[in-house]
Formats: structure tokens, C-alpha cells, sequence
């Protein structure tokens, strides 16, 4: 019975073996038809476009941010202990108004004293002119004493330009930005005491090309819009075109318009100026874009390889996008099959 049992067990351990064996050598043969192929000198299927430049046509709009049409420092132009401030954050002044007061009680005090000096030196002056009509007096000294009358004068002249300058006028209408002081503060000649900003009217400056420039000229209308106010259209004018370009042969512009009280200093704008520009550009499709907008490149076949390179780029014309660095006319780059590309990855260009 014993030896029965035993032939029974090694039996199903024979069997358990062999049952074990073929599943191994089935799963073997399962990984070997999973593995990916190793070979990576198979080339990748994709379509591609050459890069071009070609005539770009498109309404000449440039955008900007609207600057005030005046701005000024309030500036100490005399030394001294303030003694009253007319202003406060947000106050509208005029042009001329007294604003700051810095105390001059011993400048009023020397010129006191300086006009009682011309007072007797007048005297002087006409006593020693009649002196010397009758010979008792000589030429020189009513040299002299004309001499000293001339010099009280002056001194004089002097006193009341810096009496003026303790008061601190606005150099020109708008409204106070800035606030730099308080009374009782100490100031130097030349500290900055505020801010004024004239935006009655506002400017907007913006980069035209060489090509378009040509066809502006100062005083030209143009419209002036705003996404804050997306149904207002406001009216401006050229005011200023340069008569110098940078490196780019790009020419500065400026544009004035009314502000009605609406736009304040900062807001983005867009111009219109009315005109087509016609310009040549380089251009791709732009499903040859990889990533996004702000950070792009594409894939430029090199040698039957693709390589990959970052791109800086323009204005969108719908199916394609402009170039503006990165590539040059007449190179290859992928529009389709990219997302299975790699840098110096192989490619075969289809139909």
C-alpha cells in the first residue's frame, strides 16, 4: 500500500514538472512576439513644407500702451523749512499756482536792509553829482559812490529771485501723482517734491517699418481702440513721426488723442491707421508648430534626419505663421508625424 502511494506521488510530481516546463517555454515564446523591433534605423513616415517668404498684405494696426501728454517733477528750487503745502495726492492744480512755501523771513529781512542801503546811496549818489558840478567833489569818488548804488541794486534783484524761488509753483496743469512732502520737512534745492500728470489728453508710441512709414504723415487721423471699451472707437491724430529709424528701419510714432476722461495712462491700445501694409515675411504651416505659442519649435529635416529647433514667432495669418527667427528660406520642416520624432530621429518626407 505504502509503495503504491508512493509511485502515485511521483507521478504528479512528473506531471507538475512537465506542466511547468511548457508554461515556461510558452511565456518565452509570448515576450519574444511582444518585444518591441530594436532597430532603430527605420524611418519614420512624415510630410513636410519648405520654409518661404512671401507677400504678406494686412491692415496696418499697431498696439501700444497710452502715456500722459505731459508730465513734471514739483521741484524745491530754494532751500529751507517748508512751511505750507497747497496740494494733496489727487489734487488738480494749474499752471503757475503756488503749491509749496519754504520759509524766506531772513531773506525779506536782508532785503529790508539792502533797500534802506540803495535809499542812502541814491541820496549820495545825487549829492556828489551836485558837488561835482561845482567842483568840491572829485570824479572819482562819485564814481565810487554811483558804483556801490549800482552793486545795493543788484544785491537787491537778487534777494527777490530767491524771496520767488521759496515759492514753489506748478509747472503745468494736470493732476498730483506723487506727494513727497509735508510741512515742517527740510528741503535742499533740487529735491523732488511730487508728481504732476497732464492726462487731458493722452500719446500712444508706436514702431512703424520702413516700408509703411512712407505713407503717414503728421496730422493724419487715425482710430484708436481699447479692449476696456470694446465698442468705442476713439480719435486720435499723428503727431510726430521721427525722422531717424533704429537698426531695424523701424521709425518711432506718435499718436495723440483726446481722452475725454475715460482712458487712464497705462491702458493697451491698438492703432489703426486706415491703410493695407504690404510687407514680405517668412512663413511655415502652422500645423509645423510643436508646443505652444510662447515657447515654439519645429522640426528641420537635415540629411534624411530631423533635428529639432526653437523658433521665435509673429503674426498669425490663419494656416500659416510667421517666422521671425530660427529658420531660414528654402529648409524643411515636418507638418505631420511629429509626435513620434525625436532630435536626430530618421525620416522619410511622403505625399
Amino acid at each position: 500500500m505504502k509503495k503504491t502511494t508512493l509511485l502515485v506521488i511521483v507521478g504528479l510530481l512528473a506531471v507538475s514538472s512537465l506542466i511547468g516546463f511548457r508554461l515556461a517555454s510558452n511565456k518565452k515564446k509570448i515576450d519574444e512576439k511582444n518585444q518591441l523591433p530594436t532597430n532603430t534605423n527605420i524611418a519614420i513616415p512624415v510630410t513636410a513644407a519648405v520654409v518661404s517668404e512671401g507677400l504678406v498684405s494686412q491692415q496696418l494696426i499697431k498696439t501700444g500702451n497710452l502715456i500722459p501728454f505731459k508730465e513734471a517733477e514739483i521741484m524745491a528750487t530754494a532751500a529751507g523749512k517748508v512751511t505750507r503745502v497747497n496740494f494733496d495726492l489727487g489734487s488738480s492744480v494749474s499752471k503757475g499756482a503756488t503749491l509749496i512755501s519754504v520759509d524766506s523771513k531772513l531773506k525779506e529781512l536782508s532785503l529790508e536792509a539792502t533797500q534802506l542801503s540803495i535809499d542812502k546811496l541814491k541820496k549820495d549818489v545825487n549829492r556828489y553829482n551836485t558837488l561835482l558840478a561845482g567842483n568840491a567833489t572829485t570824479e572819482i569818488q562819485v564814481n565810487e559812490t554811483n558804483y556801490n548804488y549800482q552793486n545795493a541794486l543788484n544785491q537787491a534783484e537778487q534777494i527777490k529771485k530767491q524771496i520767488q524761488d521759496a515759492n514753489v509753483k506748478a509747472p503745468i496743469s494736470g493732476r498730483v501723482v506723487k506727494k513727497n512732502i509735508e510741512a515742517g520737512e527740510y528741503v535742499n534745492a533740487g529735491t523732488v517734491l511730487g508728481t504732476i500728470l497732464d492726462v487731458s489728453r493722452l500719446k500712444v508710441q508706436v514702431l512703424v517699418n520702413e516700408k509703411d512709414v512712407y505713407a503717414l504723415r503728421e496730422g493724419q487721423p487715425v482710430r484708436v481702440t481699447a479692449d476696456v471699451f470694446p465698442n468705442r472707437i476713439f480719435n486720435g491724430q499723428i503727431s510726430y513721426i521721427a525722422p531717424q529709424g533704429n537698426d531695424e528701419h523701424n521709425y518711432p510714432v506718435e499718436i495723440t488723442l483726446n481722452n475725454g476722461g475715460l482712458l487712464k495712462a497705462g491702458t493697451f491700445v491698438n492703432v489703426d491707421f486706415s491703410k493695407k501694409s504690404n510687407q514680405q515675411a517668412l512663413q511655415i504651416p502652422r500645423s509645423a508648430l510643436v508646443a505652444s505659442i510662447k515657447t515654439p519649435y519645429v522640426y528641420v529635416i537635415d540629411g534624411g534626419k530631423v533635428r529639432q529647433r526653437p523658433i521665435s514667432v509673429g503674426r498669425d495669418f490663419g494656416d500659416t505663421i510667421e517666422v521671425t527667427s530660427g529658420l531660414q528660406a528654402g529648409e524643411q520642416v515636418v507638418t505631420t508625424g511629429q509626435i513620434n520624432l525625436s532630435d536626430g530621429a530618421p525620416v522619410q518626407v511622403t505625399k
